[in-house]
């Protein structure tokens, strides 16, 4: 029980936070669709409730992959939160589905729902304490891809780091802004069926937010098939590339592989160096590198090998290679 407490400690934050932050604003919601009966508003307590459930799976999944390899396990626990994200999007596919055949049902026949402004109230705070969470993702983000905006800047770039994310900080990134625009365009749909005798555009935001849950589906499912396989990282590679090629007795690298598994990257490396070099020089060397490879976020495997040199330059530190 004390390793699995220590394990917590180490999980992803934002996930954690996000799944508090939406708990809370799926019990307001669900109060306020008892209360109304608005079809928008199923759909946000739908997907909040989806989200609450899917970030708290997200969160033990990931503290769970920090866990040190076993005799059973020699390889580690790295892509378990890939396997825990795999299944926590079947769940989020369950929610959008639903949201999806209510907006059809309320378009097919739609009614007047009651309690405008208890309504468009839960909904304005939903998305407000939604930015605060879809914020503090973009800073995970900008901190797993050493990013040091600011401000209105970040946005952007967040988003052209995406992928430089931990699969769970990108899982809370999307699901956040889903849940942010969800919120807006529910809003908007509410607005317009309590002005006008357009009833069905609360179904239609429904179809909309469903729609919008299915894309990140998708896109999750997609990135995280690819790191429960184990996905090759070319940009921790060329950023290794980079730092040992600097190493003064290192002529060449004849092959360089980085795995990435979950948060941790697993590193293979063999380097050309003078043939001349005793075994306890060469030895200085291996110990040198690795420590200067461990030092980087997430490595946790480090293998190097040797060759002599063949004095023919294979690779080449380009100017973005360096660390």
């Amino acid at each position: 029980m004390g390793e699995f407490i220590t394990l917590l400690k180490r999980g992803n934050r934002s996930a954690l936070t996000a799944g508090i932050v939406n708990s809370i604003i799926a019990v307001i919601k669900a109060v306020a669709y008892v209360l109304t009966g608005n079809v928008a508003m199923f759909a946000e307590m739908m997907h909040t409730f989806g989200d609450a459930a899917n970030q708290f799976f997200v969160f033990i999944g990931s503290a769970l992959s920090k866990k040190a390899p076993t005799k059973r396990f020699p390889n580690g626990f790295g892509r378990l939160v890939n396997l825990v994200l795999l299944g926590a999007i079947l769940f989020v596919g369950i929610m959008a589905y639903e949201t999806i055949h209510e907006g059809i049902a309320h378009i097919i026949q739609p009614n007047e729902s009651t309690g405008f402004w208890i309504t468009l109230s839960v909904l304005f705070v939903g998305v407000v304490l939604e930015s605060g969470v879809f914020y503090k993702a973009m800073q995970e983000i900008a901190h797993d891809a050493r990013i040091t905006t600011k401000g209105p800047k970040l946005i952007l770039d967040s988003f052209r780091a995406l992928k430089h994310a931990k699969p769970a900080t990108r899982l809370v990134f999307l699901e956040d802004l889903v849940a942010t625009a969800g919120g807006l365009v529910a809003m908007i749909a509410v607005i317009i069926s309590h002005l006008t005798p357009f009833h069905q555009a609360e179904g239609i935001a429904s179809i909309i937010i469903g729609l919008m849950m299915f894309y990140v589906v998708g896109n999750v499912f997609l990135q995280n098939a690819a790191g429960a396989l184990g996905e090759a990282d070319e940009t921790m590679a060329a950023r290794l590339g980079g730092l040992i090629m600097q190493d003064a007795d290192v002529r060449d690298i004849s092959k360089l592989e980085v795995i990435k598994e979950g948060d941790h990257f697993h590193v293979e490396v063999e380097i050309e160096v003078d043939p001349a070099l005793t075994i306890a020089q060469a030895d200085d060397i291996k110990d040198r590198l690795e420590l200067k490879i461990r030092l980087q976020q997430g490595i946790t495997d480090v293998t190097i090998g040797f060759d002599e040199d063949d004095k023919i330059q294979q690779y080449i530190v380009s100017t973005n290679e360096t660390p």
